[in-house]
């Protein structure tokens, strides 16, 4: 039997509020832990949920996903979504788009703050390979006309620091503008998943 719990998620699933929150030191501790930042990824990628569908999707017990979910909404990072629930169930949404991580926390007098730095930075790269992962092993569920239209390019350019910096401003520039172009019920639309990643290397 299918309790409210159990519930698939509402779709499509709204997105939140098209806004960014820099990271504090504060905010990054509390958003510095592996399983917070895949919960807060999926309410914003598959919108509002409950913890036992959380658990379901990522491989946790609701009692986890139920405490890391509080302490997501202690700081701010998702809010109730009161809307989708019925009797007892708390319903979750993410608060805001997405987040910004301000540079400065990589030298904070505070060696927990950049403990906090290096774990997030981390994590941000072990979800990126993880996403990256399951395209490649189910590419050929998605069709040729998908598979042609994937990108797995890499570049290397001479620059300072000012025009790295002005180039990832410009490529972000250019993303968001295609989120004005929303295909609507296009049904050969999908949710498209783009990383950036831009770092200097030694020649030697």
């Amino acid at each position: 039997m299918t309790g409210p719990e159990d519930s698939p998620a509402p779709s499509p699933a709204p997105s939140p509020a098209r806004e960014y929150r820099t990271l504090d030191a504060r905010s990054l501790r509390g958003l510095a832990h592996p399983l917070r930042m895949r919960l807060l990824s999926s309410l914003r990628q598959n919108g509002p949920a409950t913890a036992s569908q959380l658990g379901a999707r990522l491989g946790e017990s609701s009692g986890a996903t139920s405490y890391h979910l509080r302490q997501l909404a202690d700081h701010g990072f998702i809010e109730d979504a009161p809307e989708f629930g019925k009797g007892r169930e708390r319903w979750w949404k993410a608060a805001v788009w997405g987040t910004t991580f301000d540079d400065r926390l990589y030298d904070d007098p505070d060696p927990a703050v950049r403990g906090a730095a290096d774990l997030f930075i981390h994590e941000v790269a072990t979800m990126h390979s993880q996403e990256l992962s399951t395209w490649i092993g189910t590419s050929r569920d998605w069709g040729l006309d998908w598979i042609r239209s994937s990108d797995m390019s890499d570049f290397t350019l001479r620059l300072t620091p000012a025009q790295t910096h002005e180039l990832i401003h410009r490529v972000h520039a250019l993303i968001e503008s295609y989120t004005e172009q929303d295909p609507g019920d296009d049904a050969g639309a999908a949710q498209v998943r783009m990383h950036l990643h831009a770092f200097p290397r030694t020649t030697d």
